[in-house]
């Protein structure tokens, strides 16, 4: 699954969220307003979902196309519909 994705992208894009998270979880010991705390939440689910897409498209683009190209069509509306159904679920 590896070379399906931009794994640097992948990583620097999960150590802002976690940063995001930690900033979140500071803001609430600092007593912060609830809309400003929910203002970053949402970025954080933004930001989480943005990394769900750019997995889902790198599957597609490789994975899925690789199956195709291997005359595998099966296996490659399989995983579609597999990866659907999880990436709905976010």
């Amino acid at each position: 699954m590896k070379e399906c994705m931009d794994t640097e992208n992948l990583h620097r894009r999960l150590k802002k969220i976690i940063g995001q998270v930690n900033a979140i979880d500071r803001m609430i010991e600092d007593d912060i307003p609830c809309e400003q705390i929910l203002m970053q939440v949402n970025a954080s689910k933004s930001a989480l979902h943005k990394v769900g897409h750019i997995i889902v498209e790198g599957h597609l683009e490789h994975c899925v196309k690789d199956a195709i190209k291997d005359g595998d069509a099966d296996e490659a509306l399989s995983d579609i519909s597999s990866i659907l159904e999880y990436y709905s679920r976010l």
